[in-house]
């Protein structure tokens, strides 16, 4: 017998109640939209037998392949600060494991792939917008050097799902290092299960911080680590204006990865207080507050580990609070220092973070686009004389006027030449993004009309977001007044 899929499963050979076994719902006529066979080679897959109707049978969840896990695992979380016991995978359903080229575990998981035991009222679909969505974004940040979850395939099923409006239903193929959450703490943490928290604990140890199992206090190592590499992806996120829109417990990945794309978007005008999510009605998750609101979710799982820190609970709570307390300085230093990247400093010098929170401010005041006043500064940077196209972005160029002559002064102190200077800032500063307007488009291409061809050629510009090109230079403009989306939706 062929094994298409070399399964290596780890997560279901933990206890039973941190899943429920289920196997995806048949779908009436799965047909392949989209296969990333680079991906699909890198996890050690057969593309071809995946792209043929037996695989493409298994990604919309038709066929359950030899040596599946095909669980949906159980998790709890804070849904904009309001606790909820129970959540859940109520449309996702994980394959199993796979051990890719690199040697690193790797998830694969269906989304849309019918009802689970956590479905509550919903269907456990997924409809084809919010698919390309997600295929889109994730493998964006993927190309923008953000940690991220990855898209194997998009397949649409044959069937229509009840949305606002009603739309074709699709399943997207996930990847990830995992799909354990803060929330997956949460859920034993609630129930006051202390052995099933320490067996988490233990699995997260093993599989993305094997360093912490050496270290004196374990469990502190791995809360440490996960500190840091929350402070790491939030500051990533920060540099390229994203903003996640939905930054609950449940969607905090334990691997440091972005996950979960639903009411996602990048920023065009910058502003820190920018929210695109229909549902984040009080700016909760606005792109200004995601590193106080990963220290909030970070917090909430140093909860669940304070029975592992110490035997005496307000011990626990002691070493928790201190390993906290350093979230703030590994944002700052991973912030500043992108930042300074993203303005061509490559040395330091004591006024440079007054320098780079003050360009943000005439962003702001002058409503420049964000995407673009970084890219086209890093041009400006072959000739620093020639600012007219980075001032001409300001509506209120009066802040610009201010700064430029500063950040003149201040790189002209650096080592490097102009050239070089140009070079560096170009491969940090994307000239493409995938902008809300132009992800709209590329749905309603799809949905309405069939057209995958939209699809496509946006999947090609945003997997090169550094390297300019003439040809591309539509995907590169922000939009005019009646294309702006200022709202995106979770798509469940």
């Amino acid at each position: 017998m062929t094994f298409h899929f070399p399964f290596d499963n780890s997560y279901a050979a933990l206890p039973e109640t941190f899943f429920a076994r289920v196997a995806p719902t048949p779908v009436a006529a799965p047909r392949l939209v989209k296969l990333n066979r680079a991906l699909a080679d890198r996890l050690g897959l057969d593309a071809d037998w995946l792209a043929s109707p037996e695989g493409t049978a298994v990604l919309a969840g038709a066929r359950v392949p030899e040596g599946a896990a095909s669980i949906a695992m159980a998790y709890a979380g804070h849904q904009f600060g309001q606790f909820v016991p129970q959540l859940g995978d109520g449309r996702a359903i994980l394959l199993g494991e796979v051990i890719d080229k690199d040697g690193v575990r790797r998830d694969i998981q269906l989304k849309g792939a019918g009802r689970t035991p956590f479905s509550r009222m919903g269907d456990g679909r997924a409809g084809l917008g919010p698919v390309l969505r997600e295929y889109i974004v994730s493998e964006a940040m993927a190309a923008l050097g953000v940690p991220t979850t990855r898209s194997l395939a998009a397949v649409l099923t044959g069937e229509q799902v009840i949305r606002d409006p009603i739309q074709p239903g699709a399943v997207l193929t996930r990847v990830a290092s995992s799909h354990i959450r803060v929330g997956t703490f949460q859920f034993f943490a609630a129930r006051g299960d202390r052995d099933a928290v320490k067996a988490l604990a233990d699995h997260v140890i093993a599989r993305h911080y094997p360093d912490a199992a050496q270290a004196e206090a374990p469990y502190l190592a791995l809360l440490e680590g996960v500190i840091a590499r929350q402070a790491d992806l939030i500051a990533r996120w920060m540099m390229i204006g994203f903003i996640h829109g939905v930054m609950n417990t449940d969607n905090c990945s334990i691997a440091g990865e972005t996950i979960d794309y639903g009411p996602c978007a990048f920023m065009d005008t910058f502003d820190p207080k920018t929210v695109y999510s229909s549902i984040d009605q009080m700016g909760r998750y606005a792109y200004g507050n995601q590193p106080p609101i990963a220290l909030w979710n970070l917090t909430r799982l140093a909860e669940c580990l304070v029975p592992l820190l110490a035997d005496d609970n307000d011990k626990g709570v002691e070493i928790a609070q201190t390993a906290l307390s350093g979230f703030a300085d590994r944002f700052n230093t991973a912030y500043l220092t992108r930042l300074a990247a993203k303005l061509g400093l490559s040395t330091v010098q004591d006024d440079d973070p007054q320098l780079c929170q003050d360009f943000m401010a005439a962003m702001a005041r002058g409503r420049a686009d964000f995407t673009l006043a970084f890219r086209r500064l890093s041009d400006a940077a072959g000739d620093p004389s020639d600012l007219g196209e980075v001032r001409a972005l300001f509506e209120d160029p009066a802040a610009f006027d201010e700064w430029s002559p500063r950040w003149r002064r201040r790189i002209a102190a650096e080592q490097q030449n102009d050239t070089a200077r140009q070079a560096a800032m170009q491969a940090v500063n994307p000239i493409y993004i995938p902008r809300n307007h132009l992800i709209e488009a590329v749905i309603r291409a799809a949905v309405d009309r069939n057209d995958f061809g939209p699809f496509e050629q946006l999947l090609t510009v945003t997997a090169n977001p550094f390297r300019e090109l003439p040809e591309f230079a539509g995907y590169a403009v922000p939009p005019q007044p009646h294309e702006e989306v200022l709202q995106t939706f979770c798509g469940t």
